[in-house]
C-alpha cells in the first residue's frame, strides 16, 4: 500500500498531516504536483514533479494506483476514476468517496461548474482551518489503519 496525494490543490496543513503519518507508519507516500513543493522529503517519501499542463499531476497518480492504496484529493473527476479503479479516496476534509457518492458529487461538481461558466458564481467553500482539519485527521488515520 501506498498514500498517493493530488499536492497541487491539497491544503498544506493536510499536506503535513499526511507526512507525519507516512514517515511515523514507514508507508510509502508519493507527492503529484506540476511545481516543486519544498518539505516533501523522507526516506518513503517521494515527489513526482510533473510536467506542466492541466491534468498532468491526475494523470500521474492515475498511473501509479493500485488497489490497496490511499489517494487524497479533491478533484472530483480524478476522484472518480480512482474510485472506478478500486482505489480508496478521501477529500481533504475528510470525506470518503465511493462508488455510491462519487457520481452524484460528480454531477453537482459539473452544475456548479457550469453556473461558473456563466458567471452565475456560487458562494465558495468555507476557508481550510483547524476543524477541516481535524475531519480529515481522523478519516485518514481510520483509513491508514484499516490498510
Amino acid at each position: 500500500m501506498k498514500i498517493l496525494v493530488d499536492a497541487d490543490s491539497c491544503p498544506r496543513a493536510a499536506r503535513d498531516l499526511v507526512l507525519r503519518r507516512a514517515a511515523r507508519s514507514g508507508t510509502p507516500a508519493v507527492f503529484a504536483a506540476n511545481r516543486p513543493i519544498p518539505g516533501i522529503a523522507g526516506d518513503n517519501i517521494s515527489m513526482e514533479l510533473c510536467p506542466p499542463g492541466e491534468d498532468s499531476a491526475d494523470k500521474r497518480i492515475v498511473e501509479l494506483a493500485r488497489p490497496g492504496d490511499l489517494a487524497v484529493t479533491r478533484d472530483l473527476p480524478l476522484a472518480e476514476q480512482l474510485v472506478n479503479a478500486g482505489i480508496r479516496v478521501l477529500d481533504d476534509r475528510g470525506r470518503i468517496f465511493t462508488p455510491e457518492n462519487i457520481r452524484e458529487l460528480r454531477s453537482l461538481r459539473d452544475f456548479m461548474v457550469g453556473l461558473a461558466q456563466n458567471n452565475l458564481t456560487p458562494e465558495r467553500a468555507s476557508a481550510y482551518g483547524k476543524k477541516e482539519l481535524k475531519a480529515f485527521a481522523d478519516s485518514f488515520d481510520k483509513e491508514l489503519t484499516k490498510k
